[in-house]
């Protein structure tokens, strides 16, 4: 990617994150850019296929590489989930020039994600496969976990790893709307999956 296609991708994706995809328009995307119409038009021709852009770069730079994730136990792989998210969502939005406020999400997060669902039914699949690899990768884990003696329980693999999930879904959404940043979400999430652990250790 050349670095003034680079350039629009990340100034437009400050602004869809600082309002909506209704609310930002193209003419206010070139005024940031600082670009000419004409160079910026020789990269995207509309506000729509300059926003899936923006959701792929979304998605790129939240992806995981599970190979590195710990395999010796459970409580090693959701730790290192817990500072890999920390890692992940500090360098995407280190991106953008935010200042004091670099760490805070919004709940325009959440209308990036759905107005990608309403704008683009592929993305919907796309998110689908991307949760059900990190479900598949925790499903593993408590497996790994259960075979080596570390966890005993009588849920499943997959539903113990469903738990890990959504527990930090839900914490997740309820930390942002109270507009807490990464370092002080982790806290609530890492309590209750050490208390989840300490109820299915063996």
């Amino acid at each position: 990617m050349n670095s003034s296609k680079r350039h629009i991708i990340i100034v437009a994706s400050k602004l869809f994150l600082e309002k909506c995809y209704k609310e930002v328009t193209m003419q206010e995307i070139v005024k940031v850019t600082g670009l000419s119409k004409g160079a910026f038009y020789h990269h995207f021709k509309s506000k729509e296929e300059l926003f899936l852009e923006v959701i792929v770069f979304f998605f790129q730079s939240l992806t995981r590489d599970f190979n590195d994730y710990s395999k010796n136990s459970l409580k090693e792989f959701y730790e290192q989930y817990l500072n890999d998210s920390v890692t992940l969502a500090k360098n995407y939005l280190g991106n953008f020039d935010y200042g004091d406020s670099e760490n805070t999400l919004t709940l325009n997060y959440f209308s990036l994600m759905f107005d990608a669902l309403k704008l683009f039914p592929e993305f919907r699949a796309r998110a689908i496969d991307a949760f059900n690899l990190e479900i598949d990768q925790w499903t593993l884990a408590v497996e790994r976990a259960r075979a080596g003696g570390e966890i005993k329980s009588p849920m499943s693999d997959r539903q113990i790893a469903e738990m890990f999930m959504y527990l930090s879904d839900g914490i997740g959404m309820h930390m942002i709307m109270r507009g807490a940043d990464f370092d002080t979400m982790i806290v609530p999430v890492k309590e209750h999956w050490d208390m989840l652990y300490e109820q299915i250790k063996a």
